[in-house]
């Protein structure tokens, strides 16, 4: 019988979680699948809910103040959301909803037992599950405290936790609705919780059970310890059975109590095997009408299951989309982590890279990875890719290794047969020629300044079909031979100096000092610069006041603004001549939708200010000439004491050739990425101006909606005149939750996310292990910084962060160490600290949260950890 405030389980599916709720919606679709057995029961829809709070004429003003809550004010948030639960309470259920849940009682039995369940509508969602915000109530007896409890689960949509998650995932309280799930209370012999992919590991073709005797709300709170079962293929693969002590039952008069186990049953085991098995079977086909792995909620009642909840399990990173028909293994590797950029991106800026990135890359949980399974199980190619990629990342090389060791995950292939003639040997070393890099710069300045030119006149679809073209030629500078023979020729000459001069000498990572102040590094020369921007800036009192009331500055007038104040021309002056240089730079620049400096301009202030606060006059100068002569002072102390040696004049012309060379070439190994980004920018404001053209023909609400469009998407709008709106609505949705997920170094088509671990016993007691990048030690003050434009940095201070790209690299001028989560000896947070002279630990796994800001560290370079002080 259809009802507008209630409706039985089997009239509802998936597509109704705005009138049933996320609980409601997945346990009406539970209901529809062959062989699930779900209690019977109904809903009080959503309808009943807004029927209600109509009622409570306060609410309105009580949201209002509640949305302008700070979401780390927990004692507000307590009080208010309590006056909230107690006023939602208080008020009667509406006549008509009384009459609507009486019938439904009528048809199910008016005295039966009754489990009743809070049902939100932003519950239970692929993207996020709110799993335990909301109240449940077990053993309800009589239609009186039936709608007593329907009324507690409405009031819950206010309990403290509920509003805590949604204002820190960015959830209106407006837009969130509250259904209640009504059913047959089921009296369990034993009950639990079943994951269908592995919580821990991620990986989906294991499942585990969790299982305890009686209602399962003993182990949902806690109070035992659950027997669990591991099944995989069909079969447990490994079981603990734990002693159960208590147990929750139901008792007569309705509620639940604890109960203490009967000794001769605690170390019993709550399933049998056969059980267990038979339960993941039920499981793998919830997950398969709900399309991802699932949380389940599951009851024992003689011998037959009983689902009483299902919800994705949300905390699981998801996997590249393999092609149809596609069952074989993969091993995919994060290009964030290489790329120094581990955020979540938008369709717009992960389709973009795939489409000018140099190999193919796949999308999962807006982050890119490459798949290197078939490098992995080629013997020929498989000790080159861990080599590389060891010395970039040693957890890469860890993660990877520890699958290779997972026993045929990558079986191994032969090697293919050459094509053509055998090969005659390595090409010719590149000269140590500074005209080289010269030549390398001019071309990329050309081909950026050709891109300008001729993109100017395209628009529409045109301007698509040119991006296209655009692009072919961005791969082609991109992977110039010459250019990766120089980026080469600089990294060749470290490792060599670094294994050679430690051999030799016993000096651990002397490269660190001899690449001090290395000629044409665009990325140390931005950090610089902004120093020379400060010394215009210092002199200016009305500037400097200017520029410190923050609260008024606006992207859009902030510096036609500053060139009103006193001096404000000559300031503006240098800060333009700053953003032509550098203002395509940004945080997490890869992603072509992050705001570039160029945008917003006000990120730099931050910066600028603690320059002037920090430094004198003539910083940038002096700085740089301090690292050269630091650099030669190293190299004629290596070069007399390797004379020293036997066969030591060979020796010391051997290693000045190789300091010749890394000085002549480590600095370009950074003029590629300034390449890209200056192509990104000039790409993204022809994008725009699509984006806002579309705006203007109400196609899009707003032009940021094209970023959450692929590129293909986006052209496939402008061609149309076309978008799908709901398609855009879910892109936010998704990306929202992508954001708080962590992705893995390693990822493995069955799911398994691998971080790696350091295999060291040389590190003190108590300290987080690293990878070393930039020598010496460092004690002071660490600042955790999770947002570079939130940055309060003073002399002395240690940088502790998760990446840290090239536009971070301003803040490195006025800083003493760098620690880092993400990072290799090559990446350009390591290249940028070894060119200032900061001892540097990158790769420490949790170092934002293991590390309280304001703490004092000591950061050991040399040898790769950090010590915490007391």
């Amino acid at each position: 019988m259809t009802d507008r405030y209630v409706l039985d389980l089997q009239e509802v599916d998936e597509r109704r979680v705005a009138v049933v709720g996320g609980k409601g919606a997945h346990l009406g679709g539970l209901s529809r699948i062959e062989g699930v057995r779900v209690p019977d029961g109904f809903c009080v829809t959503t309808d009943a809910f807004r029927r209600a709070m109509a009622e409570v004429p306060s609410l309105d003003d009580r949201l209002d103040e509640l949305s302008r809550l700070d979401p780390e004010d927990r004692e507000a948030i307590r009080t208010l959301s309590a006056r909230m639960r107690r006023i939602i309470e208080e008020v009667a259920v509406p006549g008509d909803v009384t009459a609507a849940v009486t019938r439904a009682l009528g048809r199910f039995g008016e005295q039966g037992a009754y489990a009743v369940r809070s049902s939100a509508t932003a519950e239970d969602l692929p993207t996020a599950s709110f799993a335990g915000q909301q109240d449940t109530y077990l053993n309800v007896l009589g239609p009186t405290a039936v709608l007593q409890h329907i009324s507690r689960c409405w009031a819950s949509m206010f309990t403290e936790r509920a509003v805590v998650y949604r204002q820190r995932n960015g959830i209106d309280h407006r837009t969130v609705d509250m259904a209640v799930v009504v059913q047959r209370m089921v009296f369990p012999d034993a009950s639990g919780i079943l994951f269908t992919a592995d919580p821990v590991t991620g990986n989906r073709k294991v499942a585990t059970v969790d299982a305890g005797f009686g209602l399962g709300e003993a182990l949902v709170s806690g109070l035992v310890n659950p027997d669990v079962f591991t099944v995989r293929d069909g079969e447990v693969v490994a079981r603990t059975i734990a002693a159960k002590e208590r147990a929750v039952h139901a008792l007569p008069a309705g509620g639940t109590r604890e109960v203490a186990v009967d000794v001769r049953q605690r170390e019993r085991p709550a399933l049998t095997d056969e059980q267990a098995v038979r339960l993941v079977g039920l499981g793998r086909r919830i997950e398969a009408r709900f399309g991802c792995p699932q949380d389940i909620e599951w009851c024992l009642v003689d011998d037959g299951f009983r689902i009483v909840q299902s919800r994705p399990i949300t905390t699981l990173f998801p996997l590249p989309v393999l092609a149809d028909g596609d069952s074989e293994n993969h091993v995919y590797v994060s290009v964030g982590h290489q790329q120094m950029m581990t955020d979540a991106m938008k369709p717009l800026g992960y389709s973009m890279w795939q489409l000018t990135a140099m190999v193919p890359m796949l999308e999962a949980g807006g982050r890119l990875f490459v798949d290197v399974t078939r490098r992995l199980a080629s013997p020929a190619s498989r000790d080159g890719l861990l080599d590389v990629l060891g010395k970039g990342d040693p957890l890469v090389r860890d993660a990877l290794e520890t699958v290779l060791g997972q026993g045929g995950f990558v079986p191994s292939i032969p090697d293919a047969a050459p094509d053509g003639p055998p090969p005659t040997g390595a090409p010719a070393p590149i000269e140590t020629d500074p005209a080289v890099v010269t030549e390398l710069i001019e071309r990329s300045r050309t081909s950026i300044a050709a891109l300008e030119r001729d993109i100017r006149a395209k628009e529409g679809p045109a301007l698509f079909a040119f991006l296209l073209e655009a692009f072919e030629e961005h791969k082609r500078v991109l992977g110039d031979p010459l250019s990766m023979q120089a980026i080469m020729a600089g990294m060749d000459a470290t490792w060599w100096l670094n294994d050679k001069l430690w051999q030799w000498l016993g000096e651990k990572n002397a490269a660190d000092t001899l690449t001090l102040s290395a000629p044409d590094n665009i990325t140390s020369e931005m950090g610089l610069a902004l120093l020379d921007v400060a010394d215009v800036i210092r002199p200016l009192p009305e500037v400097l006041a200017f520029l410190r009331d923050a609260e008024h500055l606006d992207d859009a007038t902030f510096l036609d603004e500053l060139a009103k104040t006193a001096g404000g021309g000559e300031a503006r002056a240098a800060i333009e001549a700053y953003l032509d240089r550098y203002g395509m730079r940004c945080v997490g620049e890869i992603d072509i939708t992050r705001p570039r400096w160029r945008e917003r301009p006000t990120t730099l202030v931050p910066v600028i200010l603690d320059n002037v606060r920090n430094f004198g006059p003539g910083a940038a100068e002096r700085r740089f000439e301090q690292g050269r002569r630091k650099a030669l002072r190293k190299e004629q102390d290596v070069l007399s004491r390797l004379r020293t040696l036997p066969d030591g004049d060979r020796k010391a012309d051997e290693t000045r050739r190789m300091i010749d060379r890394v000085r002549t070439f480590i600095g370009y190994r950074e003029y590629p990425k300034y390449g890209i980004v200056s192509r990104y920018l000039v790409y993204k404001q022809a994008l725009l101006a699509e984006a806002e053209r579309l705006v203007q023909e109400n196609v899009l609400t707003e032009k940021e909606d094209a970023f959450y469009l692929t590129f293909q998407e986006f052209h496939e709008a402008v061609r149309s005149n076309r978008v799908d709106e709901q398609l855009i609505q879910r892109r936010k949705e998704a990306f929202r939750s992508y954001r708080a997920l962590t992705p893995p170094r390693v990822l493995t088509s069955d799911g398994e996310a691998l971080t790696g671990a350091y295999r060291r016993d040389d590190v003190p007691a108590g300290a987080l292990t690293g990878l070393p990048v930039s020598a010496g030690t460092v004690e002071g003050r660490a600042r955790v910084v999770l947002d570079m434009a939130e940055a309060d940095l003073e002399a002395g201070d240690i940088l502790v962060t998760v990446f840290t790209d090239p536009s971070w690299s301003p803040l490195f001028v006025g800083i003493a160490g760098l620690v880092t989560e993400v990072g290799g000896l090559m990446t350009h947070g390591a290249v940028i600290a070894r060119e200032y002279g900061l001892p540097a630990v990158v790769g420490v796994d949790r170092a934002t949260r293991l590390i309280r800001d304001g703490q004092r560290i000591r950061v050991h370079g040399t040898d790769g950890y950090v010590e915490l002080l007391p």
